[in-house]
């Protein structure tokens, strides 16, 4: 049974939604994605939201641009985590997207992720998970400890061939 419900309005979205899609699949989550515009087909949308506890999502992670009302949405009718990923749109570079899912009404809050972050939504919501989950916790700190060593190599790659053979390499 999944545990994250990935919603985004729109197939333009799956870019950035597919990284929460990646993490949550290295880390062992159960996960389903799929595309609903809450402003072409509510009736769609209201089915989906009212339905996913029961589904047995634990998180909804749900990508939206422009006027975003996809996330706000789903936190108001899903009475567990929701998390925001505002998409970087054409007209204003995503920051109406990142407005629009950030300032919920008191009451009905949506952790929000940067602009078109995708891999941090899955990882943030593999940690709300792990609250509960020691294996999963495990998991997430090896994935942490990967991300380190990954670090380290390259500043000693860096300490290595030097600045210009570097920055070459990295072009």
């Amino acid at each position: 049974m999944a545990k994250v419900g990935i919603v985004m309005g729109s197939d333009s979205d799956m870019p950035v939604m597919s990284k929460a899609a990646d993490v949550l699949r290295k880390l062992g989550v159960d996960f389903e994605m799929t595309i609903i515009s809450a402003h072409r087909e509510p009736d769609v949308f209201f089915d989906y939201a009212k339905s996913a506890e029961s589904k047995g999502f634990k998180v909804l992670i749900a990508g939206a641009g422009k006027a975003a009302h996809l996330p706000g949405m789903c936190a108001a009718i899903f009475p567990l985590p929701v998390i925001g990923v505002p998409m970087k749109t054409s007209d204003l570079g995503g920051v109406d997207s990142l407005y629009s899912i950030v300032q919920m009404p008191s009451g009905i809050p949506v952790a929000t992720v940067a602009i078109n972050g995708g891999a941090n939504a899955g990882i943030l919501a593999a940690k709300i998970l792990a609250a509960s989950d020691p294996e999963l916790l495990e998991r997430l700190k090896a994935y942490s400890e990967e991300m380190k060593k990954e670090v380290e190599g390259k500043a000693e790659k860096l300490d290595k061939i030097g600045y210009e053979t570097y920055l070459a390499q990295i072009k």
